[in-house]
C-alpha cells in the first residue's frame, strides 16, 4: 500500500540520512536538512533511524494514506491536520485507511519531517533513498514528489506492529489516536526564527583579518532567497582575508562556512559540493545544524565561536539523549 499525493507542496521530497561512501567518485552525501528530526521521527515510528521519509518545505503536501499506519511529523510546525483534527508534533499517531493529512500555515520553522512505520518502499541509489535533484537520482525516480504520486511503504517493523496495537486500543470514533507519550523537551531543537549558531574555527580562520572576525561574531547575517538545500547565501558584513590568496579546492562537509570573493558567506547544506575552493572560516557543530536547517529565507543568524572540546560534549549528550528515547520506546514495547 501507499500514500497518495493529492497535492504536492511548495518542495516535498523522500529523504533518509544521506548517501554516505561515493565521496571520492564526486557523489554529493544529500539526506535531510535537519537529521534529528528525521531520526526522531523514524524512532517515534518503530522504525530504524535511517528509514526514508518526507521532506516538506514551507508549504506541505496534501496526501492520503492508503493503509492504516503510524506516522509521527517533527521538525517545523506547519499546522498539520488529519481529516480536520490537529496533529501534535513529537508524538506517535495513528492514522486510519482513507485518512487525508493537509499542512496550513506555518508556525515555526520551515522543513517537516513524516516518518511512516515501515519507511518509505522507494529503491536505493547508492545504499540510501534520498533524492538528489540536481543529479535526478534516488528518492522517488529522483525528483520532487508531484500530484498523482504512489509512495509504496514497507513493511512495518515488529516494534512498529507493537506500536499499533498499543494506539489501536485508544482510537476516537473515527480511528485516529495520538500517544500519551512524546519526545522529552530537551531533545528537541530550541527552534527560533533568528538563532545564535556556535561554529568552531575552520581551516583558514586565521586567514582572515581582525575587523572580519569581529564582525562574523558580533554582527546578524540575513538569508538570502538564493539559499536551497545546498548552501545558505548570507547578507551582512563584508568578510576579507588579511591578504589576497588563491585556495586549493579541498574537502567540505555539511556546515562549513566559507566566503566567497564578496565577503558574504555561505554555510554548506546537505546538498554541498564535495569540494570548495573558497576560504573556510568557521564549522558549525553538528548539534547546531538542525537550528539552521530551519531558519526561513530572511531571517538573521548569529555566529558564536566555542572549543572543539565544547563542541564534543554536546555531541556526547545528543546522542545519549537519543539513546534514552530509543530504550524508551523499547520498554514501551514490551509492555
Amino acid at each position: 500500500m501507499s500514500l497518495l499525493l493529492s497535492r504536492p507542496g511548495l518542495l516535498t521530497t523522500v529523504q533518509d540520512l544521506g548517501r554516505f561512501g561515493a565521496q571520492k567518485y564526486g557523489v554529493i552525501v544529500s539526506g535531510a536538512v535537519d537529521r534529528q528530526a528525521l531520526r526522531i521521527a523514524n524512532l517515534l515510528v518503530g522504525n530504524e533511524e535511517g528509514e526514508a521519509g518526507l521532506e516538506m518545505t514551507i508549504i506541505g503536501p496534501e496526501l492520503v494514506f492508503e493503509r492504516t499506519v503510524l506516522i509521527s511529523i517533527c521538525g517545523a510546525d506547519l499546522s498539520p491536520t488529519l481529516d480536520g483534527k490537529p496533529v501534535p508534533l513529537w508524538k506517535t499517531i495513528l492514522a486510519p485507511q482513507g485518512s487525508c493529512l493537509k499542512f496550513g500555515k506555518i508556525r515555526q520553522g520551515c522543513r517537516a519531517y513524516l516518518a511512516v512505520g515501515g519507511g518509505l518502499d522507494v529503491p536505493a541509489e547508492l545504499n540510501s533513498r534520498s533524492t538528489y535533484l540536481r543529479a535526478q537520482i534516488g528518492g522517488f525516480l529522483g525528483r520532487a514528489l508531484v500530484e498523482g504520486d504512489r509512495i509504496p511503504i514497507g513493511a512495518p517493523s515488529s516494534s512498529a506492529k507493537r506500536l499499533l496495537l498499543l494506539l489501536n486500543k485508544q482510537t476516537d470514533e473515527d480511528g485516529f489516536a495520538v500517544s500519551p507519550w512524546s519526545v522529552t523537551y530537551d531533545l528537541i531543537p530550541r527552534y527560533c526564527p533568528d538563532p545564535t549558531v556556535q561554529v568552531i574555527a575552520g581551516q583558514e580562520y586565521d586567514l582572515f583579518d581582525e575587523e572580519s572576525i569581529y564582525r562574523f561574531f558580533h554582527d546578524p547575517f540575513t538569508v538570502l532567497p538564493q539559499s536551497d538545500r545546498m548552501g545558505y547565501r548570507f547578507k551582512g558584513s563584508s568578510l576579507a582575508l588579511k591578504e589576497k590568496q588563491e585556495m586549493i579546492s579541498s574537502a567540505v562537509t555539511f556546515g562549513t562556512v566559507q566566503v566567497p570573493a564578496d565577503g558574504n558567506p555561505i554555510v554548506l547544506m546537505a546538498d554541498h559540493q564535495t569540494t570548495g575552493g573558497y576560504p573556510k572560516l568557521a564549522q558549525v557543530i553538528s548539534t547546531d545544524l538542525p537550528l539552521l536547517a530551519q531558519v526561513n529565507l530572511g531571517g538573521k543568524v548569529r555566529f558564536q565561536l566555542v572549543s572543539l572540546r565544547a563542541a564534543q560534549r554536546k555531541y556526547v549528550a545528543q546522542q545519549l539523549a537519543m539513546r534514552t528515547l530509543r530504550r524508551g520506546l523499547e520498554q514501551m514495547n514490551s509492555i
